[in-house]
């Protein structure tokens, strides 16, 4: 096995860390068979925050779990990981996430196989702008017995860290006369990491949509792009039902997809 020194950027200090084989108990060790020794666990399956991009605001911080399932002719003692970015794993400018040597809990699916998770706590206070990213999920395993029974794998998954977005609408005149203009207007913003704020998403797309009272379904009207400060305004013509109006955001790498909630809109005649 390599072992590994680790910089945890992210928490703000340096923590290195060496990964050292549990003791297994003799009685156990003696009743498997000797091939055992020769062989590494296999990591079969991964997943950080059930798949999901992990998403933060600028305060409230996020416990995001890792699952990671893998087998061993022995059996799974225990999983170690911890997400990270940069040029390489080895790389001692590295940041990293959620940095732990043991599982919180492991399930045996059967005698070779088990789901192990673990949680860690991230906290928006510490995270940079440019932490909205692509995160790899360095991922380990532990054989129950053998020699050198562990298996480490740089990347075997990723994970999105994304700013929170958020998404108004006003519209004006209301009620608005049939057949006449309704200025529609709003904000796309996200979280700033670095300020610890939201602040305008600049010049992004936003569609205006319509939804007529009575139905589920929203139609796209037009594509407005933000200003510099992330405002968004535009007029409708000849408006003649009546409903809600909302901006509808696609999201992006960095941000996720958002809608404003719908503003009701009445006619009047």
């Amino acid at each position: 096995m390599r072992t590994r020194m680790t910089v945890a950027v992210v928490s703000g200090a340096l923590a290195l860390s060496a990964l050292a084989v549990p003791a297994v108990p003799a009685a156990q060790a003696a009743g498997i068979a000797g091939a055992v020794d020769d062989e590494r666990p296999q990591i079969l399956a991964a997943s950080v925050n059930g798949g999901k991009p992990i998403v933060l605001g600028t305060s409230t911080a996020k416990t995001v779990t890792v699952s990671i399932t893998a087998s061993h002719p022995s059996g799974i003692r225990d999983v170690f990981g911890y997400l990270w970015t940069g040029q390489h794993v080895e790389d001692p400018k590295i940041r990293i996430l959620i940095h732990r040597d043991w599982a919180d809990s492991c399930k045996d699916i059967n005698a070779t196989t088990a789901t192990c998770t673990f949680s860690g706590v991230i906290n928006p206070k510490v995270l940079k702008n440019t932490d909205a990213r692509t995160w790899n999920l360095f991922a380990g395993a532990w054989g129950k017995v053998g020699r050198d029974s562990v298996v480490e794998v740089d990347a075997f998954t990723t994970a999105k860290l994304q700013r929170q977005s958020r998404l108004t609408v006003s519209a004006t005149p209301k009620p608005v006369k049939k057949g006449k203009t309704l200025t529609v207007t709003g904000k796309l913003s996200r979280a700033n990491w670095d300020a610890k704020k939201y602040a305008g998403y600049a010049g992004q797309s936003v569609k205006l949509q319509f939804r007529k009272k009575g139905t589920d379904t929203y139609t796209t009207i037009k594509t407005v792009k933000g200003s510099s400060t992330g405002a968004l305004k535009t007029t409708t013509t000849k408006t003649t039902a009546e409903g809600y109006w909302r901006w509808s955001f696609a999201g992006t790498a960095t941000t996720p997809a958002v809608n404003a909630p719908g503003t009701l809109v009445k006619i009047k005649k």
